[in-house]
């Protein structure tokens, strides 16, 4: 039993060691156009901390391209979320455990104190499990009570394979073109109340499908 476990730690070791470097090989040859671009390149060169929402489908690049960039990330305490959790910690994120369904709370007021303490925050806000395309509160409610910009992020890859998961998973073929989108950045007032807030994540819902809609198109 013992040298059981044994050989499955290191196959996992191997294994995860493997994925991040084929992972970051992959992203250096995609072709990439930014859209709007000028909206980060203004919030990165003053040094502003902004909350940066993509789909759950599109992650792999967005999460590859914040690295290294002062940000926190919430992931999920699942298998998969293992996995991903050791991939962005290598890329420099600070990465806080917890879902909808489990230490969703706890984990959505660690990314507040982060963001009030000069971290972005990177979140897929219709995961872990969906429904696809639909923007949960949390990427909204941070940027309400941190009080740093919202950026919609939409990320298309001209060449993928979709997974037949929740999310229609894409991972970009090699040397692809992409295309990223980004949207204007909003500002969430503080002192709104619940229905208000409650349009707004819809309005931000119809916004971030509308620039991964725009990045969809080559």
């Amino acid at each position: 039993m013992k040298f059981r476990k044994i050989r499955q730690d290191t196959l996992r070791f191997i294994g995860n060691y493997f994925l991040y470097h084929a992972v970051n090989v992959l992203c250096k040859t995609l072709r990439i156009t930014f859209v709007n671009k000028s909206v980060m390149d203004r919030l990165d060169g003053g040094n502003k901390n902004y909350v940066i929402a993509f789909w759950h489908g599109t992650m792999l690049l967005p999460w590859y391209l914040n690295r290294n960039k002062s940000c926190a990330a919430i992931i999920s305490k699942s298998k998969d979320g293992d996995l991903l959790a050791k991939i962005l910690k290598q890329w420099g994120y600070q990465v806080v455990r917890g879902s909808s369904s489990t230490g969703g709370s706890v984990a959505l007021g660690v990314m507040v104190d982060y963001a009030k303490n000069n971290y972005s925050i990177a979140i897929t806000p219709d995961g872990p499990r969906g429904p696809v395309y639909k923007l949960k509160a949390g990427a909204v409610i941070t940027a309400k009570k941190s009080g740093i910009p919202l950026v919609l992020a939409g990320v298309g890859y001209k060449k993928n394979r979709k997974l037949k998961s929740w999310d229609k998973f894409q991972i970009p073929g090699l040397f692809s073109q992409v295309k990223v989108v980004f949207s204007n950045p909003v500002y969430v007032d503080g002192g709104l109340g619940y229905t208000e807030t409650s349009k707004l994540i819809l309005e931000c819902e119809r916004e971030l499908n509308k620039v991964q809609s725009e990045a969809n198109m080559f």
